[in-house]
């Protein structure tokens, strides 16, 4: 049975930091290209970022290029987000999500095949 589990977030004021986790059992992970996704209320789930399969590639959505940074350790089957000078537009559930690796990496939801839960990233002014 493949999970993904999100963890570490919270409430942080703005300029803050927060760094997310992801812990991935079930697949062989350094097969997956994995992801970071958010989804604000009322608003439709948003690419954050994507890494390859060995993390030699990174990709990031426009709105928080300069401010995070994905990292995979492969030996833990874990993937991190490190989220600073965070912004209040930056509230939303946060998910992690894997897809088997492919040719390139891809921004798009459907993609994904696996889905965490998600974890709260809640940023106030």
């Amino acid at each position: 049975q493949v999970q993904l589990v999100e963890s570490g977030g919270g409430s942080v004021q703005a300029g803050e930091s927060l760094k997310l986790s992801c812990t991935v059992s079930g697949l062989t992970f350094n097969l997956y290209d994995m992801g970071w996704f958010r989804q604000a209320p009322g608003k439709e789930r948003e690419f954050v970022a994507c890494t390859d399969m060995v993390g030699a590639v990174t990709d990031y959505g426009n709105s928080v290029k300069g401010r995070f940074t994905m990292i995979r350790d492969n030996a833990k089957n874990i993937v991190y987000l490190q989220m600073n000078s965070l912004k209040p537009e930056d509230t939303a559930e946060y998910y992690c999500a894997a897809r088997f690796f492919g040719l390139r990496l891809t921004p798009e939801v459907l993609d994904y095949k696996y889905w965490g839960q998600g974890t709260q990233v809640t940023v106030s002014s």
